[in-house]
């Protein structure tokens, strides 16, 4: 295995690539950093209000820029929003520049994750589940597609999926 510097983390919203991502850097040694939070900071303004005023296509520009710069950066877990690898610039740039995770999580527990979230713009118009549903026929395909490892989220806690994934990465 070689030495991780970039390790992504894709998957569906409720995953727990920010909280997996948290606990996987400390182990690793490595930066944490959140391509939403990095988004946020630089507009000052929330996913949400973006989604509101610009629309899914304007924070997916956003999200682009973002990722293209972020990728570049060394000694860093990198934590995307779930609809980061509709963007093929997006699935190029993780895949070349880094080690991809797909942290997998089933329709069901995505939908139990999220289910008091209300900073989930994609959620709030029509039934959760089955919107979850929807995203996932569409985005498994891509997450795979990139993904160097793929890791199952359901039943773990993030840190235990964390422990699992330094386990597998460093095992020679």
């Amino acid at each position: 295995m070689p030495v991780l510097h970039r390790v992504f983390l894709v998957g569906p919203m409720g995953a727990g690539k920010t909280t997996i991502g948290k606990y996987l850097a400390q182990h690793l040694k490595l930066q944490f950093s959140d391509t939403d939070t990095e988004i946020e900071e630089r507009t000052g303004a929330d996913i949400p209000w973006i989604f509101d005023v610009e629309g899914e296509e304007g924070f997916r520009d956003r999200e682009q820029q973002v990722v293209a710069e972020m990728t570049e950066w060394d000694n860093l877990v990198l934590a995307t929003g779930g609809g980061v690898v509709l963007r093929k610039e997006n699935r190029t740039a993780l895949a070349a520049r880094g080690f991809v995770v797909y942290l997998y999580a089933s329709v069901e527990e995505q939908a139990r994750r999220t289910r008091r979230d209300r900073r989930r713009p994609l959620l709030q118009k029509g039934d959760p589940e089955e919107i979850l549903g929807e995203l996932m026929a569409l985005r498994d395909p891509l997450y795979r597609e990139i993904a160097d490892h793929i890791i199952e989220t359901d039943a773990c806690s993030p840190k235990t999926v964390a422990q699992r994934l330094v386990k597998e990465l460093t095992a020679t």
